[in-house]
């Protein structure tokens, strides 16, 4: 029995997408995930011609999971625009933390830059959807650019909270507080 083309593509990013998850992002070769998927290792080549094309999709499906653990946040008609930013940068940090070889992957600049499957077109709706949010809190402000500092803001928390380094500087146990300042450093207090 021969495996459908479409079929075997999914299979791919599939264990692209496991492979990350176990072994981190340097361990997405070719070969690797041909191996894994038991097919020969020039087989990914009929339906990703360049790595950087199987990465992307593997990058695609790590957006769409954070779009979809952030979705109930955006769509709690009971929270403000304030509350449901707290929300999403909870969620946001959360899923880097449990997703670090696919978070890695997801914001490599010659991913997102390359264009390949329409990365940005599954990255850049959570940023509008948070830049959204930013000017019904800060209509003074320009949204993006607060959404933008907020985004780099969440990053080098979840960033630096998954290497232990601001555990290590703060003595802190939870990540919590540390979101409540940059929400407050950006939006204002929210108390």
């Amino acid at each position: 029995m021969h495996e459908s083309d479409t079929g075997l593509r999914a299979r791919l990013v599939e264990v692209g997408v496991e492979l990350v998850a176990h072994e981190g992002a340097q361990a997405l070769t070719l070969r690797e995930i041909a191996r894994r998927a038991g097919v020969s290792h020039g087989a990914p080549r009929r339906h990703f011609p360049t790595h950087l094309e199987l990465l992307s999709a593997i990058a695609r499906r790590g957006f769409a999971d954070l779009a979809g653990h952030t979705a109930p946040a955006l769509a709690d008609e009971k929270a403000g625009p304030r509350e449901q930013i707290a929300a999403v940068a909870h969620c946001y940090v959360e899923f880097a933390l449990a997703n670090p070889g696919m978070y890695e992957l997801m914001f490599r600049h010659d991913l997102l830059e390359s264009g390949h499957l329409g990365l940005r077109d599954t990255s850049l709706p959570l940023f509008a959807a948070l830049a959204e949010r930013v000017a019904a809190v800060r209509p003074d402000a320009d949204a993006r650019t607060v959404a933008g500092a907020l985004w780099a803001n969440l990053h080098g928390i979840a960033q630096l909270w998954g290497w232990g380094s601001l555990q290590l500087a703060t003595g802190a146990d939870d990540f919590t507080p540390l979101l409540d300042a940059t929400l407050d450093a950006h939006l204002g207090s929210g108390r």
